[in-house]
C-alpha cells in the first residue's frame, strides 16, 4: 500500500524525469535524452514536488541542484526503475547450447529404459552439453532432496503409489498397463489369461525400484488370492532371463515387453481382466517451477512421452 494517495498520481515517466534531472542537472538535456518537451519535464517535476512535498531540485547557475530529500530518494527511485525493467525482461531464458548443465533425476528403471535413451538422443543430435544423473527411486518420493535442490525432478508411479507430499507440483506423463510373458517353449496358455491360469504358474517378480509392495499382489490380496513366487529380480532384463527355459510367468509393463521381450523367444499374454495398470508421474518443487533450466528439462521429457501418431 502507498503511504499517501498523492503517490497514485505518479507514473514511470515522472520517476524517469526525477532520475534524469538528478544525473544531468539540466532540464534541456533531460528533454533531449527522454525525447519529451521541456514543458513535459517541468510538469513532471511539478507533480513530483507536490507528491513528495519538497522542492527536490533548486535551479542554480550551475544547474538543477538536488535537495537533501532528493539525494535520499535517488537510490530508491533507481531501484524502482531497475525492478520494472527486470519485470519487463522476465527471467533469463535457459539456453542449453551455451552452457553445460547437469540434471539430477530420481527415477525407476522404467524411465531409464523408455524415456532417458530418447532424451539423450535429442541432446546428442542437437550437440547439447547436457548430463543426466539418475538416482534410484525408493519406496517414497525423496521430498527433502527436491526441496533443497539436490534433485531436479522425481519420476514416480501412480495413482496413489507414493505417499503424498505438500508443496510439490506434479504432472502425469503417461498411462501404462501390464502384460504377461512366458518362454515360447513353456506349456501353452490362452492369449487372454484367466485368473486361474495366472495363479496356476509360478512367477518371477521384477523389482526395478525399491518398494515393499506392488500393484499385482495388492490386487490379488483384495480378492483373497496370492501368487507363488519363484524368484525376485532387480531388473526387467534379469527377470526375462530367469523365465527362459521354464514355465514361469513374468508380469511387466507393456512398453517394456515390446522393448525387451524378444518375440522369437517369448510369448505375450494379456493379463487377467481387472489387473490395474499405472501412471508415470513427474514431480518438482515450487522453486524449480520458476527455474528456466528445470522448465526446459520438463518440456523435453513431456515431448518424449507425448503420444505418437499411428
Amino acid at each position: 500500500m502507498l503511504n499517501s494517495n498523492a503517490l497514485r498520481k505518479l507514473d514511470m515517466q515522472d520517476l524517469m524525469v526525477f532520475s534524469a534531472v538528478y544525473e544531468q542537472s539540466s532540464v534541456t538535456d533531460v528533454s533531449e535524452a527522454l525525447c519529451v518537451s521541456q514543458s513535459t519535464v517541468s510538469y513532471c517535476l511539478k507533480k513530483l514536488r507536490s507528491c513528495f512535498e519538497d522542492e527536490l531540485f533548486i535551479n542554480t547557475r550551475t544547474g538543477m541542484r538536488p535537495t537533501y530529500k532528493a539525494e535520499g530518494m535517488y537510490d530508491h527511485v533507481r531501484a524502482i526503475l531497475q525492478s520494472i525493467n527486470r519485470c519487463h525482461a522476465g527471467a533469463p531464458t535457459f539456453d542449453p547450447s551455451r552452457q553445460a548443465v547437469t540434471f539430477n533425476i530420481c527415477a525407476p528403471e522404467y524411465f531409464e529404459h523408455l524415456i532417458l535413451p530418447q532424451l539423450l538422443q535429442r541432446f546428442d543430435h542437437a550437440d547439447l552439453p547436457v548430463t543426466v544423473n539418475v538416482h534410484k527411486l525408493e519406496a517414497d518420493i525423496p521430498g527433502e532432496e527436491l526441496r533443497d535442490g539436490s534433485l531436479d525432478l522425481v519420476i514416480g508411479f501412480g495413482p496413489n503409489v507414493h505417499s503424498p507430499h505438500a508443496g510439490f507440483k506434479s504432472r502425469q506423463l503417461l498411462e501404462e498397463d501390464l502384460v504377461c510373458v512366458v518362454d515360447k517353449r513353456a506349456t501353452p496358455l490362452d492369449a487372454q489369461l484367466s485368473l486361474q491360469a495366472f495363479l496356476g504358474r509360478r512367477h518371477v517378480f521384477p523389482t526395478p525400484w525399491n518398494s515393499p509392495t506392488n500393484r499385482v499382489d495388492a490386487w490379488l490380496s483384495q480378492q483373497a488370492h496370492q501368487r507363488q513366487l519363484a524368484a525376485r529380480a532387480n531388473s526387467y532384463s534379469a527377470a526375462l532371463k530367469m523365465i527362459t527355459g521354464t514355465d514361469f510367468i513374468l508380469t511387466l509393463p507393456r512398453r517394456i515387453q515390446k522393448l525387451l521381450a524378444n518375440e522369437a523367444i517369448f510369448n505375450r499374454h494379456e493379463a487377467p481382466k481387472g489387473l490395474p495398470g499405472f501412471t508415470l508421474d513427474m514431480h518438482w518443487s515450487l522453486t524449480a517451477d520458476q527455474d528456466s533450466a528445470n522448465t526446459w528439462l520438463r518440456e523435453q521429457i513431456i515431448k518424449v512421452c507425448a503420444p505418437r501418431e499411428a
